[in-house]
């Protein structure tokens, strides 16, 4: 018999790929999941299966007015939200010259504004309850970039930043934030949910490689295992104090440490000129 405390979860874009399959992980430990997607049919099959324990709400994160709504509505049926899975995204494959500013937009839109607002929604429960855990779905592309992947870096690298200040502001509250800086998954992330920009001819040598790679021709042949993935997380929320990053994946175990030596060697390399652009330090009487 466990002796585990049941918790409610809420899990942005749960109807497929990791969302989904961090549900069923969740839900077969005795969770209840507030499981959101912009269909409500999507998730029938997840009601189905696990019944009561699926509170199913149709959401796009995009909509502020809609988030605050749906969240205080779930909050009321559920009583209460111990962990927040900030999971709705999708990848735009383009280079920074290629993407237009519609595809900018709404790249920005979901994965960062979209989990912007269902914290800023979530926040006043928890900070009620005195406790809660913000799983906010970030990426190895949130510590390092790619070619042909610089908007979609970019969204994670600005929820990274705020993920990080709000660690700071929220602890008092005994709220805690996690940054899970993925690699990648078996799901098709690479496929039919990412958007492409239209390529231009002059960087077809420089990105035939990455274009090839993000091309859906991979998508399900990834080695992370999603389903491990929401082992993993299950795990993290049980810890006290859980970290304010972690990685998953060995791919990004592997390369986001060398990712940071590299940085620092770099600061080492130009300390010096760092150092010549602050006014000389006023001279004692």
């Amino acid at each position: 018999m466990s002796d585990r405390t049941e918790r409610v979860w809420l899990i942005t874009g749960a109807s497929r790929g990791l969302g989904r399959a961090i549900a069923e992980v969740v839900l077969e430990a005795g969770d209840t999941v507030v499981a959101t997607a912009r269909s409500i049919p999507a998730l029938d099959g997840l009601v189905e299966r696990f019944g009561e324990r699926v509170v199913p709400v149709a959401l796009d994160v995009t909509d502020r007015a809609a988030v605050l709504a749906a969240v205080a509505e779930a909050a009321e049926r559920t009583g209460r939200i111990d962990v927040l899975l900030n999971n709705a995204g999708y990848g735009l494959a383009g280079a920074v010259e290629e993407v237009n500013e519609t595809q900018v937009r709404d790249q920005f839109d979901v994965n960062f504004f979209g989990a912007l607002w269902v914290t800023q929604a979530v926040l006043p429960v928890m900070r009620r309850q005195g406790s809660g855990h913000l799983l906010q779905m970030s990426s190895i592309a949130g510590v390092t970039t790619y070619p042909n992947l610089g908007l979609y870096c970019a969204s994670k690298w600005a929820l990274e930043a705020v993920s990080e200040t709000l660690a700071q502001e929220v602890a008092g509250f005994g709220v805690k934030v996690t940054l899970v800086e993925a690699g990648e998954f078996r799901t098709d992330w690479s496929a039919g949910s990412m958007v492409r920009a239209t390529p231009k001819s002059a960087y077809d040598e420089v990105l035939a490689k990455r274009r090839h790679g993000l091309s859906g021709a991979y998508a399900h042949l990834q080695p992370g295992d999603p389903r491990k993935a929401g082992e993993a997380l299950l795990k993290l929320t049980d810890e006290a104090e859980p970290p304010l990053r972690v990685l998953l994946g060995e791919g990004a175990a592997d390369l986001a440490p060398n990712v940071l030596r590299a940085r620092l060697a770099g600061w080492e390399e130009w300390d010096a000129l760092a150092r010549t652009t602050d006014f000389p330090a006023e001279s004692g009487p």
